[in-house]
């Protein structure tokens, strides 16, 4: 009997070690992401969540967004830095998500070949988009609407972001919409210019945001609630300076091609508003992305 109470005593004074010393599975969340500009704020916030309050963001990168929706859709990742309109279908086919947070605001470009100095020169060209869920996609309509012009006067294809710079630069598309630092790039190359930047055609457009599962939020109430409020404020934090020090850390790309995509972008103010993302659903809907996107109500929580 005694050494029976002897093993149970032990056992439990080891658990108690093992409680108090190390990390428990709900200290850490797994945000999937690309390495983009657009997912600086997430990336600032790893940093800092680890040294301020412990609670660990463990930082997945994938190559493409197909891959980030598998990882998101399926559980595998807690939460992530993604195009708001692919997370928008995600809700509306059920997947249980919840949109927390902007990524940033504007901070993107159409850029062409240097013969097409209009909207109205676009007819009949070969246009590059990421994914046809995308702000990438809306903004493209909206500068084919100013020449009286639909996608169906042009050729659209869907590129990855890396491919776009070298596809313009070698005559395979005559432009692009895709988040940065890409359009920048090409500018640096000389194989293109900026026909519009984002904030011409939508002001204050939403493109990237941060969403977390329904799942995590439920069972790490407080945790998710550290999280978004310190994401927030990284993105206040990150002045051009600042940004510029986390993008070298973080993406692969020459320093004068991140200083010219950051001049494109804020993330000051990462709060979704319903204004906004009201006239989000009204361009998804008018554009043939989705007929029944999820309404704010049921898609964006920003009561932490």
């Amino acid at each position: 009997m005694k050494k029976s109470i002897s093993g149970i005593t032990a056992g439990l004074l080891a658990f108690s070690l093992t409680a108090c010393g190390k990390k428990s599975d709900s200290d850490t969340i797994k945000i999937a992401y690309l390495p983009i500009t657009h997912s600086l704020a997430v990336l600032e916030t790893a940093d800092e969540l680890a040294e301020k309050t412990g609670l660990q963001v463990e930082l997945v990168k994938y190559g493409s967004w197909n891959e980030l929706m598998d990882a998101l859709n399926s559980g595998r990742v807690d939460g992530a830095s993604v195009l708001i309109e692919l997370a928008m279908k995600s809700k509306e086919q059920g997947i249980d998500l919840k949109a927390v947070a902007l990524g940033h605001k504007d901070g993107n470009v159409i850029v062409t070949s240097e013969n097409i100095n209009s909207p109205e020169e676009l007819k009949g060209k070969t246009i590059a988009i990421p994914h046809r869920q995308s702000s990438h996609n809306i903004l493209l309509n909206d500068a084919l609407s100013k020449a009286g012009l639909t996608t169906d006067d042009i050729n659209i294809t869907e590129l990855a972001p890396t491919e776009m710079p070298s596809a313009l630069a070698g005559g395979q598309i005559d432009g692009y919409c895709v988040a940065e630092p890409f359009g920048a790039k090409a500018i640096s190359l000389n194989a293109g210019k900026v026909l519009f930047e984002s904030a011409e055609l939508w002001e204050n457009s939403l493109c990237c945001g941060l969403v977390l599962t329904d799942k995590f939020i439920k069972e790490n109430p407080e945790n998710a609630k550290t999280f978004v409020n310190s994401y927030k404020q990284a993105g206040k934090n990150l002045t051009k300076e600042k940004a510029l020090e986390t993008a070298e850390k973080y993406l692969s790309q020459e320093k004068e091609v991140l200083e010219l995509s950051l001049q494109w972008i804020s993330y000051d103010n990462l709060d979704i508003t319903e204004e906004d993302y009201n006239i989000l659903t009204e361009k998804v809907k008018s554009y043939g992305l989705s007929e029944n996107p999820p309404s704010y109500a049921d898609f964006v929580k920003n009561d932490f």
